[in-house]
């Protein structure tokens, strides 16, 4: 078997049927463990960086805040009696041209006070008119009775609700200001409505305080609004549209009571009181900023805003991200297993950059998917495919040494594995060597009295008495045909002592074979009896033959020359060059055999020479 067929065989890729059910397995547990929310907190994160983005607004919904100034002038904020929001009311109404559209105040007035002061409030949201007052649902979990008479545990039951007194109930709408917080604290999603169930039995649907603005503002001017699709708690994402802040035009109410807002400034638009300072307690981390808590009247802002771009965004249904992120990450995995290290690279960022630009462009086109999902786990795939890269690179390897290391000298099988298998290609380089052939006296003969079974017997005795001396002398062996062996040093890794390597092989395999042959001679009653011939010089190492059939071996006149003198060795005789003794000098005895000895494509005068002895 050649080499180049031994090497083919066994880098050949293989299936990986184990690797594969592995990572099969691996992708269903990544499926299962981010459908059930392992990593959501990073999901939410990255969705919040590449979704929320400031925008453009539309500029018709203005904030007055109850801020410091505000409290500075009219003292702690839970002091207040109603007048001072009725002042605010009124400095609004004054002039019946210039009135908002619409005025939202985000505070509670639950029951009655001061029956004066309340009225005076009524009076003036009525001759306002299109005003929109808090409201409030209580919230918990509990134990409802569903169809069948069964109870069921329910975290999203309303308690109680809250809403403003009768008076000022009668001459305006209400909305609520409830927000819930995302399970990482942050405020995503806005409640659009809840139920409410009247005590006698009745249901009431309560909108937020957002939606009854822009509704209010829309059946002002004629505009169309539509609503968003929510979940099964009322609840929908909020598309922001400006950070923290962006509403803080140093409009105060203290500076609305005094006059000292433009009439012009508010009229025709959505006016939103309510707190704006840090100490009123009522502000929230948004995904637009999560470093930066946003007031909860900016929050009603942005809600408003949504509702008036109609701008909804609806999440995708998580069973069918999943069934996608299974298929995704199982191709990925599978391109990745088959494709060399680079390409699966280059694959990599090529499927992490379109996974987050699809994301995004849903995103625009209102679907909200999670970001995190698919990038991460095509990134997991592809460092588990460097690890099987690996491991199967690993085994290759190993595979190659031991068995390809039967066949020819270690040497080889380090330079192929150093070099690589796309080096070995047809061709060779130039490089002096020391070659030696050896070959059985009588063997043809020997083969024709014997039976197959005794030749074979005597030919893996003897080869592997000569193998073994080329490895312990450090040379590579080049092939054995039939009972001849090849051999030579100093290639495919150059040698120090090449010459001196080639020639003590060469007296190791005559010993060798007069040791084995004692033993045939006791087993069998056969002799062995071997001629050795040492050449050096220039030749051409490398693979040679075909595309599909090669061999790594050495071809030339001094390899010619090896064999000429190996044929005209006798039996237990080592013939050798000149070239050869003149390099070993005083380490060699030789006897000089002249011209004597005519080797076939030699001229006249060459001389060979007898080993005697090697220091």
């Amino acid at each position: 078997m050649s080499q180049k067929k031994i090497i083919r065989s066994y880098l050949k890729l293989p299936k990986y049927r184990n690797f594969a059910i592995i990572f099969l397995i691996l992708t269903v547990l990544y499926t299962t463990a981010v459908y059930y929310k392992l990593i959501n907190r990073a999901d939410k994160w990255i969705q919040d960086a590449l979704y929320q983005k400031p925008q453009a607004i539309s500029g018709q919904v203005i904030v007055i805040g109850i801020d410091d100034e505000t409290i500075e002038h009219f003292g702690a904020y839970n002091t207040w009696d109603r007048s001072i929001m009725a002042s605010a009311l009124e400095e609004l109404a004054a002039d019946p041209d210039s009135k908002p559209a619409v005025v939202a105040i985000d505070t509670l007035y639950v029951g009655n006070t001061d029956p004066e002061v309340d009225e005076r409030l009524s009076k003036a949201a009525e001759n306002l008119g299109n005003v929109i007052v808090a409201s409030v649902g209580v919230f918990g979990s509990g134990y409802i009775e569903d169809e069948s008479g069964k109870l069921q545990m329910h975290g999203h039951l309303v308690y109680s609700y809250e809403e403003p007194y009768k008076e000022l109930l009668d001459v305006t709408r209400q909305g609520h200001i409830n927000a819930m917080y995302d399970m990482d604290g942050i405020l995503r999603h806005a409640l659009l409505y809840f139920d409410y169930q009247e005590p006698d039995g009745s249901t009431r649907r309560i909108y937020s305080m957002a939606h009854e603005a822009a509704k209010t503002y829309c059946n002002t001017y004629g505009i169309e609004m539509t609503e968003p699709e929510v979940d099964e708690r009322g609840h929908f994402y909020l598309s922001y549209s400006s950070l923290p802040g962006t509403y803080n035009d140093g409009m105060s109410l203290y500076k609305l009571i005094n006059g000292e807002i433009p009439r012009d400034y508010y009229a025709g638009k959505i006016v939103l009181i309510g707190p704006y300072a840090a100490g009123l307690q009522d502000e929230y981390f948004t995904p637009i900023d999560r470093a930066q808590k946003m007031y909860g009247v900016e929050h009603q802002a942005n809600a408003i805003e949504a509702f008036l771009r109609g701008d909804y965004k609806k999440e995708m249904p998580d069973e069918l991200q999943a069934v996608l992120l299974f298929i995704a990450v199982l191709v990925s995995v599978t391109i990745f297993m088959m494709v060399p290290v680079k390409a699966a690279t280059a694959f990599l960022i090529f499927g992490m950059a379109i996974s987050l630009g699809i994301s995004y462009l849903l995103y625009q086109r209102g679907w909200i998917v999670h970001v995190l999902w698919m990038p991460l786990g095509i990134l997991l795939m592809y460092m588990g495919s460097l690890v099987v890269h690996y491991l199967r690179a690993a085994l290759e390897k190993r595979k190659v040494t031991k068995t390809f290391e039967r066949y020819v000298a270690p040497e080889i099988v380090k330079e192929i594995m150093k070099e690589g298998m796309e080096n070995l290609s047809l061709g060779g380089k130039t490089c002096d060597i020391a070659v030696l052939f050896v070959d059985v006296r009588g063997f043809t003969t020997m083969s024709e009295r014997l039976t197959p079974e005794k030749v074979v017997f005597i030919l893996n005795r003897y080869l592997t008495m000569a193998s073994g001396c080329v490895e312990k002398t450090g040379g590579t062996l080049d092939k054995f045909v039939g009972d001849a062996m090849m051999a030579f040093w100093g290639a495919p890794l150059p040698q120090e002592d090449a010459i001196y390597n080639a020639v003590r092989c060469a007296m190791d395999i005559i010993e060798g074979a007069h040791r084995v042959s004692e033993e045939l001679k006791e087993e069998i009653g056969e002799e062995l009896r071997v001629g050795v011939g040492v050449n050096y010089g220039p030749a051409v190492v490398g693979n040679m033959g075909a595309e599909k059939h090669m061999d790594y071996t050495a071809i030339g006149d001094t390899v010619n020359t090896a064999a000429r003198l190996e044929a005209n060795a006798p039996g237990g005789t080592v013939y050798i060059s000149r070239v050869v003794a003149d390099a070993l000098a005083d380490r060699i005895k030789v006897t000089s055999l002249g011209g004597t000895i005519k080797l076939k494509g030699k001229a006249e005068g060459f001389e060979v020479l007898k080993v005697e002895e090697l220091m």
